[in-house]
């Protein structure tokens, strides 16, 4: 009995969470893009752009969401469906409305309801099995289930619902046409009926269908005065190029080359093919887009970055040195081009080339600690220059980013037997021990 509420508790979960996807695609100019094309829904809904962080997640189903916090992932799919900016615009208006209005915050709401009916009926249905109505006692749990399932539905459409408001405000009051919303809105619905639209049960989603939801946001949205703002083309460009590289890098290279065909002489086209030759494992053809690049715009700084990183990875970090050198100073060190960098640096295996490697990721880390492929860099660096104390803590702060709880401890007390006591290293290094310890307390209590 116990096992079967805990089985029944866990699908209700299940209903309250977010369809999380493979993994996160950190990327200096996507970052850069997501940022700005957010900050003015943001600054609309009273956050801080310090605060909210807008991520790319590698997942091709047409979908965004947050799971708590400031947080709001756009799956890879979305972009590579999207045909502009302002359509993105509005679908970060909508995530952004769930931040605001405390939706994941408020997802007891409509969890706890359906756990009770869900309960209930388990209870209900086991008596009417155990008193030998077999079939009544079945029948009795699957229409609980039914009943939870569909509780839980409304909640999320109501939700869903109050964003699409929510982020229509903010898109007027941020100066951002609604364009893009409703033009997204019916890429969904032709989805719809792409997948038979007289098939979908209305009540057995978690959304509003897209036609209902461009019929509820379109005359609002329309009286804005933002409404007839014209395409911000320079927001347009950088989109393009963020989709070009995506494409090359998510997707099969042959797919790639359909899209982006080798008579596309565009920076677009040279921008995907790169990525998807260097993907694919020709480093020559590679290389012969990234300087197509380069001719076409010498100094810019995400150009030198794939272009280091593309020699990097084909075993020549000495080559790739000056084009992440001058990446780096023209991106004013952002965090991940820095360390891509340092990367280089430390590859060269020359001695000479540490300390720099040493200067640049502590750069890198201070701008962006979450981020445990520079705390390794860095580790790494520091390790080969002989400071194995402070090797030790960037192990710590890679171990407590990865959730290696009893790595990062163990690290974390190792660092603090090799530092000066009290230093601000020393410091650092003992909140990752007393934390990551508080935490396998907790686990093992939890166990008992």
């Amino acid at each position: 009995m116990k096992r079967l509420i805990a089985l029944f508790a866990t699908a209700i979960l299940l209903w309250t969470q977010p369809a999380y996807a493979q993994g996160i695609l950190r990327d200096a100019e996507t970052e850069s893009l997501f940022k700005d094309m957010s900050r003015p829904m943001i600054l609309a809904a009273g956050l801080s752009p310090a605060n909210v962080q807008v991520l790319l997640i590698q997942d091709d189903s047409i979908n965004a969401f947050t799971a708590g916090g400031q947080t709001v992932y756009i799956n890879s799919g979305l972009i590579e469906a999207a045909d502009n900016a302002n359509q993105v615009q509005g679908v970060i208006a909508h995530e952004l409305g769930h931040v605001a209005d405390g939706h994941v915050i408020l997802s007891d709401a409509g969890a706890k309801p359906a756990m009770g009916i869900s309960l209930l009926s388990l209870v209900l249905g086991s008596a009417a099995m155990a008193a030998g109505a077999g079939d009544a006692g079945a029948g009795i749990l699957a229409a609980g289930q039914q009943a939870a399932m569909g509780k839980y539905l409304a909640f999320s459409r109501v939700q869903e619902a109050t964003a699409d408001a929510t982020g229509a405000k903010f898109l007027r009051e941020g100066n951002v046409s609604g364009k893009g919303m409703i033009d997204f809105f019916k890429k969904l619905a032709n989805e719809e009926y792409r997948y038979g639209l007289q098939n979908i049960d209305p009540f057995a989603q978690t959304h509003p269908l897209s036609n209902e939801r461009i019929n509820t946001l379109y005359a609002d949205l329309k009286s804005s005065p933002a409404w007839n703002n014209p395409p911000d083309t320079a927001l347009d460009d950088r989109f393009k190029r963020v989709k070009a590289k995506l494409t090359g890098y998510v997707d099969p290279y042959a797919t790639t080359l359909n899209k982006y065909p080798e008579s596309d002489q565009s920076i677009y086209g040279h921008y995907a093919r790169a990525y998807a030759w260097h993907k694919a494992g020709y480093p020559d053809k590679a290389d012969a887009e990234t300087r197509a690049l380069l001719k076409l715009k010498p100094h810019d700084p995400y150009f030198l970055e794939i272009r280091g990183q593309i020699l990097l990875e084909a075993g020549r970090p000495a080559d790739a040195l000056t084009p992440l050198k001058e990446a780096t100073e023209l991106s004013q060190y952002n965090p991940l081009i820095a360390t891509t960098y340092g990367h280089a640096l430390i590859a060269t295996e020359d001695k000479t080339n540490y300390p720099e490697a040493i200067r640049v990721l502590k750069i890198a880390t201070n701008k962006d600690d979450d981020n445990p492929f520079g705390w390794f860099q860095l580790g790494t660096a520091y390790e080969l220059s002989g400071d194995s104390a402070r090797a030790s803590l960037a192990a710590a702060e890679q171990a407590s980013l990865t959730g290696e709880t009893a790595r990062a401890v163990v690290s974390a007390r190792t660092a603090m037997a090799n530092l000066p006591p009290n230093s601000s290293d020393w410091i650092r290094a003992q909140d990752i021990a007393m934390t990551g310890q508080n935490e396998l307390d907790d686990k093992k209590h939890k166990r008992r």
